[in-house]
């Protein structure tokens, strides 16, 4: 069993998309959050405290510098594969699924039906998608290389305009808009 952290570094940061919320802990990032401020420090006191009940959280801006340059250097089209740690939290699903996602090569994209196949859970469609939505590490966990079996860009946590942002900096060609 793996010891619970007694601190969780947490750490902001600017991005295209808006601020982003950072947290590791001692074996790798273990969450971002779409977003900055009083929201965020509330949600990622909550997560922690689910995941790792007496582990505090610390500001430590020097801790995640690495994560935060690796992840402009993805805005800035410099960096397609991250080699950070990253340190999942979930059930046993939610970790199968997770760890699938980080398969998605950069510019690919898989359906929700083509990801529970890859995972030998063929019917837990659904399922994939709840986990997929859980994902508490977006974009090094590349949840939003997920799609619809129509092709239609379907849910993100960060909401669908980042979703699309993130897909088109990739180069994935998106379905067209109705007029």
């Amino acid at each position: 069993m793996i010891p619970e952290p007694r601190v969780i570094a947490w750490s902001e940061m600017e991005s295209p998309i808006g601020p982003l919320t950072l947290a590791m802990t001692n074996q790798g990032i273990c969450y971002i959050d779409f977003g900055a401020g009083e929201r965020t420090q509330i949600e990622l006191k909550v997560w922690t405290h689910r995941r790792f009940r007496s582990a505090r959280l610390e500001r430590k801006d020097r801790e995640l510098e690495v994560a935060a340059e690796q992840l402009m250097e993805y805005f800035d089209g410099r960096r397609r594969r991250f080699d950070l740690p990253v340190d999942l939290h979930g059930t046993p699903f939610q970790v199968r699924v997770w760890r699938e996602l980080q398969s998605i090569p950069y510019g690919e994209v898989r359906s929700y039906k083509e990801l529970a196949r890859a995972i030998g859970a063929p019917k837990a469609v659904r399922a994939v998608g709840g986990a997929n939505n859980k994902n508490p590490v977006p974009i090094l966990v590349p949840c939003h290389r997920v799609i619809g079996s129509n092709g239609s860009l379907v849910g993100y946590g960060g909401g669908l305009s980042i979703k699309e942002y993130l897909l088109k900096l990739e180069g994935v060609p998106l379905p067209q808009k109705p007029l």
